[in-house]
């Protein structure tokens, strides 16, 4: 396989392996009737991918380096095809868990090591676009997920089953393409799982705001994905899984277009518009639950997703920009740290205060609490003190 095939049989392994981790989204209520559970232990298995996630790119994110980029993408792909496995017989609610944390498994190896494959595969003059190619990739593939499950779930007569079927079938030609693409990672190292987390004290004023806008993005994402569902079913009577499929896809599609627009302004002033548009988007979410209004909930979703986006990819760029080369990696795993922490903790918490409260309470202090966040990052980016060094423009 040559080198631009390879890049190409990675991007569509990225697409396809992400694809699988969102597929459950819209099938949630589905699995809560066929076996009697509420939103809080909905909450509960989706935290279980989100705590699989984050420890696997903290003890083996950087493993590609050591052992090759084919061989951890063909370890994620075995999580990815073993959690598809377990979905397509799950018979009981620990099954469940059991997938999750498998396909937790799979996108912590995959985000890493394909992201990786992408820019060693690429031309040296393209690096810029081989990065464009893995957030298309990464989060094209993320609302993919739930966009294909629910369709598939409206049209066939077994929708606890097609989606998985139907994810199985597109692993096939991720396997074959990574069993023959060439490996990029010439001087390999041994196998070590540890990792060091910092945050040195000159990256300080630019990490602050840009984690706490992140945190705030990632818990929109995360509760969209979890609740989200159900909150559509029960405030706004919206049942239908190709119908929801769609509103998860749309979530996705518009953080995606934040992230690719962010050439068109300096990072920090990027930041600061992604941390306004994320409190408009919870303005509009609040709105759209209270009134109950579905054309506001839309809305919402989609420029709270545009917020998530612009403000993640800004955030990455200044905090890289801010960061020393021999302390980028500890840097950077301390703010996914933070992003998954995001979609995990909090979700459970909307979790429970919907069986104490209800969905609707739930939601509206989840939105309002986002606004908060992104309000506070705003604010010290204003201001200033903490905020982005005069030296990061882009």
């Amino acid at each position: 396989m040559t080198r631009r095939s390879a890049f190409v049989a990675v991007a569509y392994t990225f697409v396809v392996g992400m694809c699988g981790t969102t597929l459950p989204s819209p099938l949630y209520p589905l699995y809560q009737r066929e076996f009697g559970f509420g939103e809080l232990t909905v909450t509960l298995v989706y935290a279980t991918y989100a705590f699989a996630v984050l420890a696997t790119l903290l003890f083996a994110g950087g493993v590609s380096d050591l052992v090759g980029r084919r061989k951890v993408l063909a370890a994620a792909l075995a999580f990815a095809v073993a959690s598809a496995v377990v979905f397509l017989v799950a018979s009981d609610l620990a099954l469940l868990f059991v997938g999750r944390a498998l396909s937790g498994l799979s996108a912590g190896l995959l985000t890493g090591s394909a992201t990786a494959a992408l820019l060693d595969l690429a031309h040296p003059g393209r690096l810029r676009r081989a990065s464009l190619v893995a957030t298309l990739a990464n989060m094209g593939g993320l609302g993919l997920g739930p966009l294909a499950a629910g369709l598939l779930a409206s049209s066939t007569s077994n929708p606890l089953k097609s989606p998985f079927v139907f994810n199985l079938a597109i692993l096939v030609p991720a396997v074959v393409g990574v069993w023959l693409m060439p490996e990029p990672v010439v001087n390999r190292g041994r196998l070590r799982l540890r990792t060091t987390v910092g945050l040195p004290h000159e990256v300080r004023p630019v990490f602050i705001p840009a984690a706490l806008a992140g945190f705030a993005g990632f818990v929109v994402l995360g509760v969209f994905s979890s609740v989200g569902p159900a909150a559509l079913g029960h405030i706004l009577s919206v049942t239908d899984p190709a119908a929801v499929g769609a509103v998860l896809f749309g979530v996705f599609l518009a953080s995606t277009v934040g992230q690719t627009i962010l050439h068109l302004f300096t990072a920090s002033r990027a930041l600061r518009s992604g941390c306004v548009v994320l409190v408009l988007g919870m303005g509009l979410l609040a709105a759209g639950l209270q009134l109950p209004s579905l054309a506001l909930l839309i809305t919402g979703g989609l420029v709270g997703g545009f917020g998530q986006g612009l403000s993640f990819s800004a955030g990455m760029s200044l905090v890289n920009a801010a960061t020393a080369p021999h302390d980028r990696a500890k840097v950077t795993s301390l703010l996914f740290l933070v992003l998954y922490v995001g979609i995990s903790i909090p979700v459970i918490g909307v979790g429970i205060g919907a069986r104490e409260y209800g969905l609707l309470a739930a939601g509206t202090t989840c939105a309002v609490a986002v606004a908060l966040l992104a309000s506070i990052a705003f604010m010290i980016l204003k201001s200033n003190r903490l905020g982005v060094s005069p030296k990061s423009t882009r």
